[in-house]
């Protein structure tokens, strides 16, 4: 099975491709396509957004598509940045910035407990004319007061998990991709693909 693999963000791409390659599938990018319009990524959730993006890519290109929205969820900002994530400002660290400031009042030793967060992975596959798989992925931790780590992307070196005692920046690639929201949510894909008609555990 040829599958789209519908994002530009090379972080995404990257985890997408570490996972994805065991399934046995030939990965495509958008790169290969001309001039293909963006879709628009106006959804409540981060469900409805890549529904919405895999749907608009399977339908111009009519290859099966992958498409994912995923996004950080702060508990004291009320759930911000949320599906906005990307879009909180104009790149990483103006968006670490702005959240950091965001919970500045929440610095104090007896706040911290406070800054709990969780990163939400959303998956859609749409195999054919309404034919889809639907999965999301989410892992646990804290924003830490200040960045820590060179590696990931995004939010990654504000994100603590406390499993590791690490920021996702602080870990290796391979081990964040073990215990990442999207490492969730491409479990669950992996099971739903393997229960597909003509697919099995050995295939």
């Amino acid at each position: 099975m040829r599958l789209l693999l519908a994002t530009q963000n090379k972080g995404k791409l990257r985890e997408l491709e570490a996972v994805l390659g065991d399934l046995g599938v030939k990965l495509v990018s958008l790169s290969e396509f001309n001039d293909l319009p963006t879709a628009t990524e106006d959804g409540a959730t981060f469900e409805e957004n890549a529904r919405k993006k895999a749907l608009h890519y399977w339908h111009l290109t009519k290859v099966p598509t992958i498409a994912d929205d995923s996004g950080l969820v702060v508990d004291a900002l009320g759930g911000r940045p949320g599906v906005l994530s990307a879009r909180y400002a104009r790149d990483d660290r103006a968006r670490i910035d702005r959240l950091l400031t965001e919970l500045k009042h929440l610095d104090s030793a007896e706040a911290k407990r406070l800054r709990t967060a969780r990163f939400v992975c959303a998956i859609c596959v749409v195999l054919s004319e309404g034919a889809l798989i639907e999965v999301v992925g989410e892992v646990c931790g804290y924003i830490t007061t200040e960045p820590r780590g060179e590696g990931g992307f995004g939010y990654d070196p504000v994100f603590y998990y406390p499993p590791a005692e690490k920021t996702f920046a602080e870990m290796e690639a391979s081990q964040k991709n073990s215990v990442s929201h999207r490492a969730e949510a491409l479990t669950k894909l992996n099971r739903r693909f393997l229960e597909l008609p003509g697919r099995d555990a050995d295939s």
